[in-house]
């Protein structure tokens, strides 16, 4: 068993404690108390928080990190993505993912949303290295089909407990109705939540809207495909019957400010998700679009491009950008297991360090780490229950095998 003591906790309430924290396997088995334990974790007065989880990414797409950069989003994809990625191979795809762990655990991320493929080879790579992954399916005109699927659905749910499956497509322009009415299907069949691209840009709504005299929410709400809830990820572009859509359906829009920033797609109404009360939750986007995987980053950017927008320096507050980034995140994900600090839930935990100058003097520590904080401030992230990362060095992880491998497909696939 381990003990955290020593220290600052941020506990289920979001309230900052003092009071120790006993780990036992992979599980929180005491908050406070005196359990007898066999290993001691000095905070030495710093904090120790619910892990950041990032609630959409593309992993394996660090091959294209500032490769196909300075696009906008329709000739990023179709131009430079599309064609490289028909070269890659499920090999290719294990090394990829795992470099992209190593960058989620110096940011405190200890699980990520991932829409991508060869799932088999995702999830082998995150299980030998430790790292927790919710996959989500990309199917497409083009790539999978519903049978395929439905056969991940149950495969990849009853794999290993840091692997779980969601079902998902692409986004309504890449992908048929019948095949979006496939999806419905499934979704009314095993009464699952739905996870998709929607409205990351205005052509992508215009469009949509000559297909179908629908905004991408009204198409998915008439088809049934949120009937069991799900995300929309990015939904930058919404109308206000979009909002009554996410909330009838207690759908979440996970916000990518780095990714919309970048690809001058736009700016999510994320204050007015927040009053109208609508669930919240925080991804990266992939590696090729934003193109770092930096929560802290991240967070920053939702509240001050919000503030920016509304011209309103208070919109988009830090502390609900941060549940945003953790518990917003997990419940998206479906990790409600590990959302927060408390007796019986699953420890994935991270320590910040607050003897840094940007964490001081303390005023307010949940508001320093979305305003003033960095990578710099993670100094420990454990995933259920083992210490991956700490001090800024990697647990019995060979970095440079995961560097040479990944630098080899680059240099094959261009």
């Amino acid at each position: 068993m381990i003990k955290f003591t020593n220290g600052l906790v941020l506990d289920k309430d979001f309230e900052i404690v003092k009071k120790d924290v006993f780990v036992d396997g992979n599980k929180i088995v005491g908050i406070g108390g005196n359990l007898e334990a066999d290993e001691i974790y000095d905070l030495d007065g710093n904090l120790l928080m619910p892990s950041f989880k990032n609630a959409h990414t593309h992993s394996a797409m660090t091959f294209a990190r500032s490769y196909a950069d300075d696009l906008p989003l329709d000739k990023w994809l179709n131009e430079m993505i599309f064609p490289m990625e028909a070269k890659l191979t499920g090999e290719d795809i294990y090394y990829l993912s795992q470099l992209a762990f190593l960058e989620y655990l110096t940011s405190g991320i200890t699980a990520c949303f991932d829409m991508y493929y060869f799932p088999e080879d995702m999830a082998k790579a995150s299980v030998d290295l430790g790292f927790r992954t919710v996959m989500c399916c990309a199917i497409n005109n083009f790539k999978e089909n519903l049978e395929l699927l439905e056969e991940y659905y149950n495969k990849y749910n009853n794999y290993h407990e840091l692997i779980s499956y969601k079902l998902g497509f692409h986004a309504e322009y890449t992908t048929s109705k019948e095949i979006m009415q496939g999806i419905a299907d499934l979704a009314e069949k095993y009464k699952a939540p739905v996870y998709v691209h929607a409205s990351e840009t205005k052509s992508e709504v215009d469009g949509c809207i000559e297909r179908y005299g629908k905004t991408p929410a009204e198409l998915f709400d008439e088809l049934g495909i949120w009937k069991y809830g799900g995300a929309g990820f990015h939904s930058v572009w919404m109308t206000d019957n979009d909002f009554d859509i996410y909330k009838k359906n207690d759908v979440y829009a996970v916000i990518n400010a780095g990714s919309n920033c970048k690809l001058a797609s736009g700016i999510a109404p994320v204050s007015k998700m927040l009053k109208e009360g609508v669930n919240i939750a925080v991804g990266t986007d992939g590696p090729s679009s934003n193109n770092a995987l930096d929560m802290f980053r991240e967070m920053f950017l939702i509240t001050a491009t919000q503030k920016l927008s509304d011209m309103d320096a208070a919109s988009a507050p830090a502390i609900d950008i941060l549940k945003a980034a953790t518990i917003g995140s997990a419940h998206c994900m479906g990790l409600n297991d590990c959302d927060v600090i408390d007796e019986g839930k699953i420890a994935d935990l991270i320590v910040i360090d607050l003897h840094r100058p940007n964490m001081q003097p303390i005023n307010n520590i949940l508001k320093n780490i979305v305003y003033s904080g960095s990578k710099e401030n993670v100094k420990m992230t454990m995933i259920n229950g083992k210490f991956l990362y700490e001090n800024g060095k990697f647990m019995n992880i060979d970095t440079e095998e995961i560097y040479r491998k990944s630098q080899a497909v680059i240099d094959r696939i261009k």
